[in-house]
């Protein structure tokens, strides 16, 4: 046992350590952490693109600057605690120490070397997940009802940090009905449990209630703009690309849960993992919003796989299979964590070939020098300092009457993360969760605005100044924001101002926003 602790304990220090030492300084925040960052800054039980948790972790990275160290130590520090837990199942299920070596190295290895490098929502899901997991096969082992509340917790607190725990909900009441866990239906502490659950995600619930339901709406643009595009075989792929190296071992989990004897009593992990695919299969969910499941399997499948190895005396795989994973992960790690220079990078893409795999395959369906996440993390400071420069080229009087606005949230938010910095006015947009956060009036002369793209031509607002400057633009020819412009609409007449307070009040109403709240 303690040789196994030892084994957890190195894997874990590993994890914490990663976006620490590997990510390139050239690289900044993602355009989605800038946007989870600015949510921080507005305390509030939910938000358009997410419940509250993340936000409540960002404003207390902000107490300490918001320092890169500040920011990834969330995803380390919670990655961490789940490479902790997936060595724990091992040692529950009387796992040996090649097992629980097995189960942590193929977590490592995986598609969570890059989504636990990251401060997103992602990295919270996976831990909640696998927490229920772990209570899960607890209570099937002590039958205590204890851990039916730890659950009830682990609910809560899932669904208060990532919507696509509900999956995990439904997926878990199936495997209850189908299973020999049916029995616990008949226990009040089952339903005191559940109710555990609602109370802690109530707060957001009825702020859902109370903004109309913003997630609805939330889901509505997705599957408008990205799910009905997606397609089902490749979300299939997919869920053995997100683990290349060690795909086999969560196979032989599913194996050893539906057809083998000592398995079968914990099958009902089997009937989760097979509910929340058929259920992402049936809303053309993403292929990641499955990755919170495997962790678990990986645990599973490494005891599985140790017996197979040892039962055959095939001694050569005790090695052969770490030094596999290791390969593959040596062969994915430039398109999983930014570790070199952006150019290096797209020096490296040309010569290995990469756009031949998909990996610089954007969502427009057009190979680009970086991986699209890789360039979501360039060119957002140079876009504030820009603007910000303009700004301060204004007379006193002038910036007093300017607005400074973010065409999309990526753009915001990122004005918003380096405001203090660049001495910026607030930041507005009406993209994502800033629509909460707009004036009610537009009393302003001077309309400064970041964007990617020009002024749509059917958006008459931006007809009604008398003057327009382009003003600079992002040269950083990696960014996915290169040669977005700067621009300075000057001396709005009338109808301008009635456009802008016009689509305010629509927007507000959309999710109830009521003046004396703002």
């Amino acid at each position: 046992m303690q040789n196994s602790k030892r084994v957890i304990y190195f894997f874990a220090l590993i994890k914490f350590i990663i976006p620490f030492v590997f990510i390139n300084a050239a690289f900044e925040l993602h355009r989605d952490e800038y946007l989870y960052l600015a949510d921080a800054d507005h305390l509030a039980w939910g938000y358009i693109e997410m419940p509250p948790m993340l936000a409540v972790l960002g404003a207390i990275s902000k107490l300490f600057g918001s320092s890169f160290y500040a920011v990834y130590f969330w995803s380390s520090l919670f990655g961490t605690m789940t490479i902790i837990l997936v060595g724990k199942i091992v040692m529950e299920l009387k796992g040996s120490t090649y097992a629980v070596f097995i189960a942590c190295l193929a977590f490592l290895c995986s598609g969570f070397l890059r989504m636990n490098i990251l401060f997103m929502p992602n990295f919270l899901d996976a831990f909640f997940w696998t927490l229920s997991v772990y209570f899960l096969i607890k209570l099937i082992n002590t039958n205590h009802k204890k851990y039916l509340y730890y659950l009830g917790i682990c609910f809560g607190l899932g669904m208060l940090s990532k919507y696509t725990m509900a999956f995990f909900i439904v997926a878990f009441l199936i495997s209850f009905i189908l299973t020999a866990n049916r029995k616990w239906l008949q226990s009040k502490h089952f339903y005191f449990a559940m109710l555990l659950a609602l109370i802690i995600v109530s707060p957001n619930f009825y702020w859902q209630y109370n903004h109309h339901f913003p997630v609805l709406h939330h889901m509505q643009m997705l599957q408008d703009y990205q799910l009905q595009y997606l397609s089902r075989v490749e979300f299939l792929v997919n869920q053995i690309i997100m683990f290349l190296s060690s795909f086999y071992i969560w196979m032989l989990a599913l194996w050893f849960l539906f057809l083998k004897k000592e398995g079968k009593k914990y099958i009902s992990i089997g009937i989760i993992y097979l509910s929340v695919i058929l259920l992402l299969l049936g809303f053309k969910g993403k292929y990641y919003y499955a990755a919170s499941i495997y962790p678990a399997l990986l645990a599973i499948g490494s005891i599985y796989l140790e017996k197979i190895i040892s039962s055959h005396t095939i001694k050569m795989a005790h090695w052969a299979i770490p030094v596999f994973m290791l390969m593959i992960t040596v062969f994915v790690f430039p398109v999983a964590i930014p570790f070199m220079s952006p150019q290096k990078l797209d020096a490296f893409y040309k010569a290995v070939h990469a756009e031949k795999a998909g990996v610089l395959n954007w969502e427009e369906k057009k190979n680009n020098p970086l991986p699209q996440d890789f360039a979501d993390m360039l060119g957002w400071k140079e876009m504030a300092e820009k603007t910000a420069k303009v700004y301060h080229q204004l007379p006193d009087s002038v910036r007093q009457k300017t607005m400074v606005y973010g065409n999309n949230y990526g753009e915001a938010a990122a004005l918003a993360f380096y405001r203090k910095q660049f001495n910026l006015p607030e930041i507005y947009s009406d993209d994502a969760s800033f629509a909460f956060w707009l004036p009610d009036t537009f009393n302003y002369t001077y309309f400064l605005f970041a964007t990617y793209n020009m002024s749509d031509r059917t958006d008459s607002f931006f007809y009604h100044f008398k003057k327009t400057e382009i003003k600079d633009s992002v040269t950083q020819k990696y960014a996915r924001e290169y040669k977005a412009k700067i621009i300075l609409y000057s001396f709005p007449d009338d109808t301008a101002k009635a456009i802008a307070e016009r689509n305010i009040k629509e927007l507000k109403a959309k999710y109830n926003l009521h003046p004396i709240l703002n």
